[in-house]
């Protein structure tokens, strides 16, 4: 009986030894803590920064053209003809092109120097910036019949936030961005800028800010675009550059910025906005427009009647398409289809039908004097963020 106590005792001690070890206090100096057993890591959720408040969110995070595939018509403008909306800055007057005949099916008198037509956020207008008459003049695209005109002073440019709320006028000689309702045109906000020539923009992905290229003065602003500001500014890298139309990738992480006096454009991470880098294209790159698979990007060179094509898989120029009997190919869009790239001969009072897979010139329309910002409507797309159509 005092062989069995004993043992229990001993095997008593011992687990209490094993016990104590457990808890690792075997293992540490008098008043340490105990180390824990570490707990299973937990894959931290990736966080998606917050777009614009009321900006319907991308169909897709990864491609910002996704809405803009071919023929995907919103039920707003699915029954509106197809037309090719021509300003002719010099006559004037709209010139509008039968894109099936190729044929002008009507001159439409506008104001002073028309520069752009652009398609309003709900898509159901179509605004010509009339720049030196200081009025934009509405056009039904169902009718094709044009409105009594507002007073909208220096509108060489338009466009509008990613949610609706504003619409933006490139106040150019005024050296302004001025905010104002997207429907009336009341103004709202008026943004004075130290740059010269205002021009063009494009939205970041989420919508929160925008690039805006000036002309004359050879600078790029990055504008918040909740609170209307200007939260950016700096010179290009190249003595006389003429910044003109600017593009977002369809990943949304670089800005391109055609430049007519670099003959190229600048690559721009719009998030650090450090300063970008030139990709050389052709002699007077000016504008830039997207296929509808989000593959390519279509570089108007207007002082050498070029276009380049950009790879955006393969990061590079693959192709370069001559017009014919040479040209001045300036600003323009993508057919619904994808299928024809329309631009405006800025200085030889014509338009240019380019087919996307050849490069083919498909023909070479007549039109006034001084074609400009022309607009291929109506486009795929859920909502306009202005210019001659960039669709979201």
């Amino acid at each position: 009986m005092a062989h069995l106590k004993k043992r229990s005792r001993t095997l008593l001690a011992a687990a209490l030894l094993v016990a104590l070890a457990g808890c690792g206090t075997a293992n540490h100096p008098e008043g340490a803590a105990p180390v824990k057993k570490a707990a299973p890591a937990v894959p931290e959720r990736a966080t998606v920064p917050a777009g614009l408040p009321g900006m319907p969110p991308l169909l897709d995070p990864h491609d910002v053209y996704a809405a803009d595939r071919p023929n995907r018509l919103s039920p707003v403008v699915r029954n509106f003809p197809s037309r090719v909306y021509v300003p002719n800055t010099n006559s004037n007057t709209v010139s509008v092109i039968d894109p099936t005949t190729y044929r002008v099916v009507e001159t439409i008198p506008v104001g002073l120097q028309p520069q752009h037509v652009v398609p309003s956020w709900d898509m159901k207008t179509l605004w010509v910036n009339n720049d030196r008459g200081h009025t934009l003049t509405p056009i039904d695209p169902a009718t094709g019949a044009a409105g009594k005109p507002v007073e909208v002073h220096d509108p060489y440019n338009l466009y509008f936030t990613p949610n609706g709320k504003y619409a933006v006028v490139m106040a150019s000689l005024d050296r302004e961005l001025v905010f104002r309702d997207p429907h009336t045109m009341e103004r709202k906000k008026s943004v004075p800028v130290s740059c010269y020539g205002v021009n063009h923009a494009d939205f970041s992905a989420d919508g929160r800010y925008f690039i805006v290229s000036c002309e004359f003065s050879g600078e790029l602003l990055k504008v918040d675009t909740e609170k209307m500001e200007v939260i950016g500014q700096q010179k290009l890298p190249f003595e006389g550059a003429m910044p003109q139309d600017v593009k977002i990738s369809p990943d949304g992480k670089t800005f391109y910025v055609a430049d007519m006096m670099a003959h190229g454009m600048w690559v721009l991470d719009g998030e650090k906005f450090t300063t970008p880098t030139l990709l050389p294209t052709g002699k007077g790159c000016h504008g830039l427009y997207i296929s509808r698979d989000s593959r390519e990007m279509y570089v108007s060179n207007r002082g050498e009647g070029s276009v380049s094509v950009f790879d955006f898989p393969q990061n590079k120029l693959t192709k370069k398409w001559w017009l014919p009997d040479g040209g001045s190919p300036d600003m323009g869009g993508v057919s619904a289809d994808g299928k024809v790239l329309w631009l405006s001969g800025r200085y030889d009072s014509e338009v240019y039908a380019i087919d996307t897979t050849t490069g083919k010139q498909l023909a070479r329309i007549p039109v006034g004097s001084g074609p400009h910002g022309l607009a291929v409507y109506p486009q795929p797309g859920r909502y306009s963020l202005g210019h001659t159509g960039i669709f979201r």
